[in-house]
């Protein structure tokens, strides 16, 4: 936990460096709030450049010694930090509920998804085998090996503190390489309490850091020279800005952007089972999820009956803090984004949206001053309003009608965002053309929030993913290694010396 403390007993944040706590260099700062209250919790410190320096060098120097361990000891490390976070689960839980709002029953399922990914990265050894072939020529083998990247950065976002950063760092460290994490500066606590467990774990100083901040520091990594490869999960023009500024700096790069996910909803469905899923995967730590359902696409007979249920459903949500005993939705993260998300509430009006379920009056006894906003739902929705083009990133559902199956893909299709999408029926035929012709990175038949167990790799299409590989499973390994080929020849003293002509097979 952060022991130092400021005036006011507002505990400060320190950084992570070479395997122990350290104060920044920067001057400049920002407020760690808790949203149920809105009360100032914690100070970040807002790292410039030589902060992130001092990092890149801690991992730098760290990195011979640890790509040069064997996997396999490098994986009995990361087993021990496996038991570790399994240990102190509930622990790390509350941190992501004190600082992000969601429930703690919502913060130990991301912390438990997070831990799979370690389980993932335990196994990594067998993954990190290359091929062989021998005498592709006469006399000749050829075989490949797959090397760490070297330092690697993470940036990643305020919604999932723990689960998003272990979709990175584990794998990372796995495969031999030294990792900088820069953890969204509005939840930093969790990501400084997993590096101690990670130390406790047996691993060495300097394999992991972490800094905090804002655009300085992320651009302080983007520009760094000993920065290798830079993993990344937010919004959609940052994914596009730290793309374009990773490949103009000669770095490996795969940042994961927004989302809008569409549910499609047939006739033959079971309403009242769909309605439920739906609910779950709108209003779910208040929309703040890359992957919550945020447009239903209502198909022929299937939209009134579904309106009528979700309505139903959303009302009975209990808001609140989200430690609370009962409690199912708690706050937004910040102010800021509160008040953003009901001005798109204010907006879908404006633009003739039918507003089912108005979440704006919501007040919570005592807790005045939190950011809280209820559940909200749209129907008679149409593609050219800003709340069906935008991510609003809160508990906002809105429906739109198609008239065919045929023309809920299409409108899924026309949509930029392609992260996750589902679809609910009781026809296979139907999900199978669903599964088949939807352009959208990750699909889930009569599932509400497809995403991938930790063996699988997690990433959409198009403006929801910038590079070429996904996050974790095998495509974590790709990414967080490079392929080497060897090609090799032991000749006899009476073997004849190539000659100057282009060498073949035989």
């Amino acid at each position: 936990m952060n022991k130092s403390v400021d005036a006011g007993n507002i505990t400060r944040v320190d950084l992570w460096i070479a395997g122990r706590r350290q104060r920044a260099t920067a001057t400049r700062s920002g407020d760690v709030t808790n949203p149920a209250t809105g009360a100032v919790i914690r100070k970040v410190p807002f790292c410039n450049a030589a902060d992130v320096d001092a990092a890149v060098k801690a991992a730098a120097s760290a990195l011979p010694g640890w790509r040069d361990s064997p996997p396999l000891r490098r994986a009995r490390v990361m087993q021990k930090f496996l038991q570790l976070l399994q240990a102190n689960q509930k622990e790390l839980a509350r941190l992501v509920s004190e600082e992000h709002g969601k429930t703690l029953p919502d913060a130990l399922g991301s912390v438990q998804r997070g831990i799979e990914v370690v389980e993932f990265a335990c196994g990594v050894p067998h993954l990190l085998k290359g091929e062989h072939s021998e005498n592709v020529g006469t006399g000749v083998d050829c075989h490949t090996v797959r090397q760490p990247v070297g330092v690697c950065a993470g940036i990643t976002p305020f919604n999932f503190p723990v689960m998003v950063p272990l979709w990175m760092f584990p794998v990372a460290i796995a495969c031999g390489n030294t990792f900088v994490l820069k953890p969204s500066e509005k939840v930093p606590s969790a990501s400084m309490r997993m590096a101690e467990l990670f130390k406790e774990a047996g691993l060495p100083d300097g394999v992991l850091n972490v800094v905090h901040g804002d655009k300085e520091t992320v651009d302080a990594i983007l520009g760094h020279p000993g920065v290798n490869a830079v993993s990344f999960v937010g919004s959609t023009p940052i994914a596009r800005y730290i793309y374009e500024t990773c490949a103009k700096n000669a770095k490996r790069v795969q940042a994961l952007g927004g989302a809008k996910n569409h549910a499609v909803v047939l006739p033959d469905a079971d309403l009242e089972f769909t309605a439920d899923a739906l609910t779950g995967a709108a209003y779910g730590s208040a929309g703040e999820r890359c992957m919550a359902i945020s447009a239903v696409v209502a198909v022929g007979a299937a939209a009134d009956p579904l309106v009528s249920l979700l309505k139903k459903k959303a009302e009975a949500i209990m808001v609140g803090p989200g430690d609370k005993e009962g409690v199912e939705m708690g706050p937004l993260v910040t102010r800021q984004h509160r008040d953003k998300v009901a001005g798109y509430v204010d907006q879908g009006v404006k633009e003739g949206a039918k507003l089912v379920v108005d979440g704006r009056g919501l007040k919570v006894p005592g807790h005045e001053n939190g950011y809280f906003l209820g559940t909200t739902l749209f129907d008679n929705v149409t593609p050219e309003m800003k709340i069906y083009q935008d991510e609003i990133f809160g508990p906002v559902l809105v429906v739109l009608r198609a008239q065919t199956l045929e023309d809920a893909i299409a409108l899924v299709n026309r949509n930029p965002y392609a992260n996750g999408t589902a679809i609910f029926t009781e026809s296979g035929g139907a999900a199978r053309r669903f599964e088949n012709e939807i352009q959208v990175g990750m699909v889930g038949v009569n599932v509400p929030i497809p995403v991938p167990v930790a063996f699988y790799s997690f990433g959409g299409w198009k403006s929801s993913l910038f590079g070429d590989l996904h996050v974790h499973g095998m495509e974590g390994v790709k990414f967080y290694t490079r392929t080497k080929a060897i090609t090799t020849r032991w000749p006899h003293q009476d073997t004849p010396a190539p000659g100057l002509n282009m060498p073949t097979l035989g």
